[in-house]
């Protein structure tokens, strides 16, 4: 990080907890989609992942994180969480519940701690890149330390391809 860019949550947490990550700024990119970004890094699709806030209606929420390219299958996580239906939150929601905007979402750092998934996809790679917790911001980090961090669960999240 530059001395005049401002840390994030993401950022002070990981320093907190001696995790060793790598930014990487792409705040003067056009990139706005995760496969926007994921082209404007230079990087495979499966490697950069998006974080997604659902709720089951019933002040029950849950974050799933996921390849840019694929889609949640909200039928299968909804059985994963024991649930009968998943929605993804609204958009005007997800700063209230979690303190980040669309596109700057991470599952670190969130205002609560929520049950939090990562897609099994993520078994391929020894690291992985999520939000660093704003739009033009992600980071690099061993899948270890991010499954240890937000004590998350690997499970089929996504709709076959």
């Amino acid at each position: 990080m530059k001395k005049n860019e401002e840390k994030t949550n993401v950022i002070r947490i990981l320093e907190q907890n001696k995790i060793n990550f790598k930014v990487y700024n792409y705040i003067n990119s056009t990139a706005i989609s995760g496969t926007e970004v994921a082209d404007y890094l230079g990087e495979d699709y499966n490697i950069v992942f998006k974080t997604l806030v659902t709720t089951d209606g019933n002040n029950h929420f849950y974050v799933f994180v996921i390849p840019v390219n694929a889609t949640l299958d909200v039928k299968k996580v909804a059985k994963i969480v024991g649930k009968k239906s998943i929605d993804m939150i609204k958009q005007k929601d997800l700063e209230p519940l979690t303190g980040y905007i669309h596109g700057g979402c991470s599952p670190i750092g969130m205002k609560k701690k929520f049950p939090t998934y990562l897609d099994k996809t993520v078994e391929n790679f020894s690291e992985i890149f999520v939000s660093g917790g704003r739009v033009g911001l992600q980071i690099k980090i061993k899948k270890e330390d991010l499954i240890k961090l937000v004590d998350a669960k690997i499970d089929e999240l996504t709709l076959e391809k």
